[in-house]
């Protein structure tokens, strides 16, 4: 939908040995068994290509009604709640929850934005994401001001700490979003 860094995904999967396709038209989104949405930049921003692409009906179909599963990369992962501080336009509403901005949390507003580098990924130990492979404390990279507040816990597999605690992974059955950038 012209908003990410698919290039690195495409790279990743190659070097692991996984197919993976890009796909920049709802029709490139047939046959999808899985689907990665990624995201860059500004909350509105990512919604309005992503529904001037055209391809915002096909995903939709294919995550609400086939329940593919999909996982929402930073940006991608935001655009999952139903509305961020960043912008005005809605959300997919696939995670109930919110996108809030650090800068207006009291603890945060000394620390430096945007919140970026590494830093340690703390799993809920009931997260099927996190069952093989994964210790807490893992460190991944984070690049942003912005962080999803889901609004039912039982949707955060994992938080990470940037002057607060902050939900860095959701999963809601086969939807699930990460703020960090795991193609790092």
């Amino acid at each position: 939908y012209g908003v990410g860094n698919i290039q690195a995904f495409l790279n990743l999967f190659k070097r692991i040995g996984v197919e993976a396709r890009r796909a920049n038209t709802p029709e490139g989104l047939s046959g999808a068994c899985r689907l990665v949405l990624p995201g860059v930049g500004h909350f509105d921003h990512a919604m309005q290509q992503l529904n001037d692409s055209g391809m915002r009906p096909r995903l939709e179909e294919l995550v609400l009604i086939a329940q593919v599963p999909v996982v929402g990369i930073c940006v991608g992962m935001q655009m999952m709640a139903q509305g961020s501080d960043e912008g005005a336009l809605p959300g997919l509403n696939w995670v109930p929850g919110r996108v809030r901005a650090f800068a207006r949390q009291p603890q945060c507003a000394v620390l430096p934005m945007p919140h970026m580098g590494w830093n340690e990924l703390h799993p809920r130990s009931r997260s099927k994401l996190f069952q093989k492979g994964f210790e807490d404390g893992m460190q991944f990279y984070f690049l942003h001001s912005y962080f999803f507040d889901a609004e039912d816990k039982k949707d955060v597999a994992a938080t990470a700490s940037y002057g607060l605690e902050f939900d860095a992974v959701v999963s809601r059955g086969h939807i699930h979003g990460v703020q960090c950038h795991p193609e790092k």
